[in-house]
């Protein structure tokens, strides 16, 4: 209530020191003493302007649900802070002034991080009956204007928001803007704050999803193993006990390089990459077994350097690429063989390679089946943009599959 009351005062006191001051020039001009028609003007006038600062009071406490000397001020500053860099901030800010009601110029500048714009002033009790003879009307301009700057900070962008009449601080002695300004601060920072949510929800949208990507990849990758881990150990399984009959030695073999090839298939954290040459021994040990079994039809030459076998692979990627080697390149292949397996470095990036003289594309399709699309689902997945899978036609016979890694890896699975 002081408040209130030292804001009428106040504008009441400067429009009647003003009257009087014009009272006095005129009479000292005109030479007479008949001031009533003066006062009896300036009664009017008063009462208009205290009619319309009483309008303010309840407006600026309709607003802000309080009236203090904050709200009640003609000119608003808010610091807001963003937390986005100072170039995604600014263009939140941007987009936020651009949507206000009444927006009529707005002039931004990316470089210096400022955006300016003028704003219609609203008529909240409509169009005074008393028009341009309105006391209101008679000082500064009917816009208000807003200066906003971005200061860039260590990844947020700090908001000086600034919204004032398009007048001279004198002009508040005499006017009030009905709390357009106190209006245009308190929407600019619900804009941005609702902007910043959305821009979140979105963000954990994404995420959510990518989540879900990963586990329905994961679940695919465990139904794949699950599907061909049992027929091929049925198979070799078979195969040794028909070797301790005519060829103990070779069943022996066999089952020796089955005890690697499960000592290297062990359920791993979901989180937790393999080494490549944790996956190159898993893919011997799988290649020997198949080697006992096809006979002079299969050939193996690896080339991978010692200081390769650190590198970080996600676990099963290799086995799919060797197996497809088999599947559809050697075994339909009367004659069969050979399988490659070699990686290279390559500045920052190292590619493993798995090529086979097999039947080729022309048999084999095109390298589009469920292993291969689960191979580049968790490659991108693992690594995003920095990691690929590519399937070319070998020379002189067969198909090349090559996967390219990040030397360093810091991703997980």
């Amino acid at each position: 209530m002081i408040k209130s009351f030292f804001f009428i005062v106040r504008i009441v006191l400067a429009w009647l020191l003003t009257m009087m001051l014009i009272i006095i020039l005129w009479t000292a001009l005109t030479h007479t003493n008949d001031v009533a028609p003066a006062f009896l003007l300036g009664g009017i006038v008063l009462a208009f302007v205290i009619t319309g600062a009483f309008s303010h009071l309840r407006r600026v406490r309709l607003i802000a649900g309080r009236v203090d000397a904050g709200t009640l001020a003609n000119r608003q500053r808010r610091q807001i802070e963003i937390p986005f860099e100072a170039g995604e901030a600014f263009d939140l800010l941007d987009a936020a002034i651009r949507e206000l009601p009444r927006i009529q110029a707005v002039e931004s500048a990316r470089d210096s991080l400022q955006v300016n714009a003028k704003v219609g002033r609203p008529a909240p009790y409509g169009r005074s009956v008393l028009g341009a003879f309105n006391p209101s009307t008679w000082f500064g301009h009917t816009r208000n204007q807003i200066l906003a700057t971005v200061t860039p900070g260590d990844g947020i962008g700090s908001v000086t928001l600034i919204c004032e009449p398009e007048s001279g601080a004198w002009s508040d002695w005499f006017r009030v803007d009905d709390g357009s300004n106190l209006e245009n601060a308190e929407a600019i920072a619900r804009a941005i704050t609702r902007r910043v949510a959305e821009r979140r929800r979105n963000e954990q949208k994404a995420s959510a999803q990518t989540a879900t990507e990963k586990e329905l990849t994961v679940a695919r990758l465990s139904l794949l193993q699950a599907q061909v881990e049992p027929h091929f150990l049925y198979n070799t399984l078979a195969s040794a006990q028909y070797l301790t009959r005519s060829h103990p030695a070779q069943a022996d073999e066999m089952l020796g390089h089955l005890i690697a090839y499960l000592r290297h298939s062990l359920p791993r954290a979901e989180d937790t990459l393999s080494t490549l040459g944790d996956e190159l021994e898993r893919a011997r040990a799988y290649l020997e077994i198949l080697k006992i079994r096809m006979g002079a039809r299969l050939g193996l030459q690896i080339d991978v350097p010692e200081s390769l076998r650190t590198t970080p692979l996600p676990p099963m990627m290799l086995q799919t690429l060797v197996e497809n080697a088999i599947k559809h390149g050697l075994e339909p292949k009367a004659a069969g063989g050979t399988v490659w397996i070699f990686a290279r470095r390559d500045g920052t990036t190292i590619a493993v390679t798995v090529a086979d003289d097999g039947q080729g594309f022309s048999d084999a399709g095109s390298g589009t089946g469920i292993g291969l699309k689960n191979v580049r689902e968790r490659l991108r997945l693992v690594y995003g943009g920095e990691a690929s899978l590519a399937v070319v036609a070998n020379v002189p016979a067969g198909v090349a599959a090559t996967i390219t890694v990040p030397a360093t890896a810091g991703a997980t699975p």
